[in-house]
């Protein structure tokens, strides 16, 4: 970790949006995470990596951050296709970038980067981006959260429209194997794990359930 934060953050819109399409909405991915994850650490008083408790103005941002997504994400991949720097695009970035950014620091991080970071040690996944990772494992976490099937199908019917993760194949994961996966979610839950943020207690067992159960929701 730096011991500073930066002085300044310059965020060209036009260079961003002249990159390829599947970044964009790979950092959509990652962003998607930030509210869910953020309200998990609320529920549990997690300390978030900016040393303290979630606040309410932090909260606040991570659910814009997933309100911008939901509102002007399609848009904002039709727009940048076409070359189109777009009030859209420029909220989408906004969102990606300083939303997700301050959401995630002074919010926490829980079950969603956790199993993302299990998926990286798969091999069938290697292939795809942080943000893609990210977002199949949002979908892991509502599921291991219970969360109501609104709220899961409202994040998959997201990720369908702009062409992110919802199944074990999206990610490249073809192999009927549980094996890799059982890797994945022993992973999800080592020792400094952001796992340990969630409001209640996780165990590998219950996170290879909840993969194979997104799987299958996402299907």
């Amino acid at each position: 970790p730096l011991k500073r934060n930066p002085d300044l953050v310059i965020v060209d819109v036009d260079i961003i949006a002249k990159a390829p399409a599947r970044l964009l909405v790979a950092g959509m991915g990652d962003a998607l995470s930030t509210f869910y994850e953020a309200r998990a650490c609320r529920e549990s008083g997690a300390i978030t990596h900016a040393g303290g408790t979630s606040t309410i103005a932090a909260l606040s941002l991570a659910r814009a951050c997933l309100d911008t997504l939901l509102a002007e994400g399609e848009t904002a991949l039709k727009d940048i296709k076409q070359g189109i720097t777009s009030p859209a695009v420029e909220h989408i970035i906004e969102a990606n970038i300083y939303l997700s950014g301050i959401g995630f620091e002074s919010g926490g991080l829980a079950a969603a980067h956790a199993i993302h970071n299990g998926l990286t040690l798969h091999e069938e996944c290697r292939n795809t981006l942080h943000g893609e990772k990210v977002a199949f494992a949002t979908i892991v976490q509502l599921v291991l959260e219970k969360a109501p099937y609104e709220e899961i199908d409202q994040v998959i019917g997201f990720c369908k429209k702009i062409g992110l993760p919802v199944t074990l194949n999206d990610l490249g994961i073809t192999s009927k194997d549980i094996d890799p996966l059982m890797m994945v979610a022993e992973a999800s839950c080592s020792e400094d794990s952001p796992i340990w943020n969630m409001p209640f207690e996780v165990q590998a067992v219950d996170v290879l359930e909840a993969i194979l159960a997104a799987d299958a929701r996402g299907q």
